[in-house]
């Protein structure tokens, strides 16, 4: 299986970073008039971007190669070519439209080195979930705007385009085939014995061929160090100390890809977007739903940027008001499919009381965009209230699978916590949202709780009001979260009973036995790490972590399940919302035990 390093910026993601080639396979970015991401692909032989280096003469294969990360993102390569020392960096700048390569080499030997980059643009795709080619014509020429070679592509006009700088003097070579176009920049130099010698190849991407130029040669007349120094600040200003170095490297690591993959600036309108993941190594890629974005990604990134987190409510309730609690959207607001999801439409509410308790920011919640969406929440809400009890029905379920029963008890126990968080934030105004909110726990308690066959009462997972439920549980919407959103004690009986039902040997998508003893469900059969999030956050830390310290997961980054034994990914790789709610599940059961302590 492929290993990959994925790094990126807010303009562009670098997704296949691929450890065994040193190649990176794609480049993709996102587009609101396409309605979610582009990728620019390399091809099966060559990637899009893979050094290379001869001395005196010979080609030189990379061997001995170790990965590392700058600050926990910044991918470094460190090997042998020959008994040359090479090493690699990848830089996304913060706040540019590109990335950065350096290359280093270091020897004992005196020797003649030709080296450089060379690759393959082979295809570009359109992205959401599926990938379709795109029709249209890919270039390559000579430009004076960078005194080398640029590549773009057109559909009529310009779509998007990408170009190379370098600090020293290369040469530029481009030729077409029947596979796409292949280029090299290519560099010669003397390597002296004890000397070392670096060069850094900037890569700029914009609309078409003077935005991309010039977005390279903005690196270029800051300068790697510059570059590197402001990057690597805003990185280390993020970076949380765990208990152990592999838990503060999946942390960092992780919260990183959570920023960087589920938020991002179109490349067309520069306006902030949220998806699933900007990686199309992800299933659902470079799409919206309120539930990931809100209640995994968003409070990992409130921790670590508050201003991002403000943006994200702001685009919300703007962009994509108009269809809250609709299953998924396109990054522009309108819908992709279709199906109503309770825990979708509460969860902006949650977001905004957390971001208002943490930063006590309360301008927000007087703009006429978040008033305008708490209003049409609560007019959806009410279409969905059962005439007489007062609970309220979903379609689909936390995995956006279709429900049993319309009624769920996680779903319901949201409902409760977003109007108690109502009453809270708009006393005036909803106040009597506080006695609605009362009530439907009172109706969860008469109406969602059942007893087993020793007379042990447990919480039914839904119901449909009429005598019947099933005894079930979903990992993005767990019946072990409720003491996490307040709703009971965590030594509350009948949450204990029903915690126990799901975790025990016995029940179907139960792993209580392997080494990674989380949960899955029909979805996917796997032990899931939001399940391992749950664990975090109910009292099951030290498994928890435990698990974490020897599971791979996707080479380190968020999935959505893995191998019960092994720990390594089985559906879901480069799960970017998941990663965020790794972080702030980690996070949370760090506070505990250092208050325990």
């Amino acid at each position: 299986m492929e290993r990959y390093l994925p790094t990126g910026n807010a303009f562009l993601s670098l997704p296949k970073i691929n450890e065994q080639t040193a190649g990176i396979e794609d480049l993709t970015f996102l587009s609101m008039q396409h309605k979610g991401m582009i990728e620019i692909r390399g091809g099966e032989e060559l990637p899009l971007i893979r050094p290379f280096l001869q001395a005196d003469g010979h080609r030189l294969p990379l061997t001995q190669m170790q990965w590392s990360r700058d600050s926990f993102w910044l991918p470094v390569l460190k090997g042998k070519a020959g008994d040359l020392d090479f090493t690699m960096t990848i830089l996304t700048p913060i706040g540019e439209r590109g990335f950065a390569v350096r290359m280093e080499l270091a020897g004992t030997e005196q020797a003649a080195i030709t080296w450089g980059l060379e690759g393959c643009w082979e295809s570009s795709w359109h992205c959401i979930n599926e990938d379709k080619p795109l029709d249209g014509t890919m270039h390559c020429y000579e430009s004076g705007w960078n005194h080398s070679i640029v590549f773009d592509f057109r559909c009529g006009a310009p779509m998007f385009a990408f170009a190379p700088m370098c600090d020293r003097e290369i040469q530029s070579a481009f030729s077409k085939t029947g596979s796409g176009i292949s280029y090299t920049l290519t560099e010669n130099f003397g390597l002296l014995p004890g000397e070392s010698h670096s060069t850094v190849f900037y890569w700029g991407l914009g609309f078409e061929e003077v935005a991309a130029a010039t977005s390279a040669k903005e690196m270029l007349r800051r300068g790697w160090d510059w570059e590197y120094r402001r990057t690597t600040g805003w990185l280390n200003q993020r970076i949380s100390q765990m208990a152990t170095p592999k838990l503060t490297e999946v942390y960092n690591t992780n919260l990183f890809f959570c920023i960087f993959y589920s938020t991002g600036l179109t490349l067309d309108t520069e306006e902030l977007v949220c998806a699933t993941s900007r990686s199309t190594r992800y299933y659902v890629s470079a799409a919206y739903w309120d539930r990931d974005v809100l209640l995994w990604a968003f409070p990992a990134i409130l921790d670590a940027d508050p201003q991002l987190a403000e943006e994200i409510l702001h685009y919300v309730f703007g962009r994509q008001r108009r269809n809250l609690g609709i299953h998924s959207r396109y990054i522009d607001g309108t819908v992709l499919e279709p199906g109503f999801e309770l825990d979708e439409l509460m969860a902006p509410v949650i977001a905004l009381e957390s971001y208002v308790n943490q930063t006590a920011d309360n301008a927000i919640l007087h703009d006429p965009s978040v008033m305008a969406g708490i209003q049409q929440i609560l007019k959806t809400l009410e279409t969905m209230r059962h005439p007489v009890i007062p609970l309220y029905e979903t379609f689909l379920q936390p995995t956006d699978d279709e429900i049993v029963y319309p009624y769920l008890t996680y779903n319901n126990v949201l409902v409760w916590r977003a109007m108690k968080a109502l009453a809270h934030l708009y006393p005036e105004r909803y106040g009597t949202l506080e006695q609605q909110a009362e009530a439907v726990r009172r109706a969860i308690y008469a109406h969602c709780v059942f007893r087993d066959t020793e007379q042990k009462p447990y919480f039914g997972w839904s119901v449909d009001l009429k005598g019947q439920h099933n005894v079930y549980d979903e990992p993005p919407g767990s019946l072990q979260l409720l003491p996490y959103y307040g709703f009971c004690a965590p030594n509350d009986e009948i949450w204990g009973n029903t915690v126990a039902m799901i975790r025990a040997p016995s029940y179907a998508y139960s792993f209580a036995d392997a080494p990674i003893a989380e949960i899955g469900c029909a979805h996917a059969p796997y032990p899931w790490i939001l399940s391992l999030c749950n664990s975090l956050l109910c009292g099951y830390k030290e498994q928890a972590f435990r698990e974490l310290e020897q599971m791979e997961m996707d080479n380190g980054i968020a999935c959505e399940s893995v191998d019960p034994v092994l720990g390594t990914c089985t559906t879901g790789a480069a799960f970017a919302t998941c990663a965020g709610f790794l972080c702030h599940s980690m996070k949370q059961a760090s506070k505990e035990a250092s208050h325990a302590d």
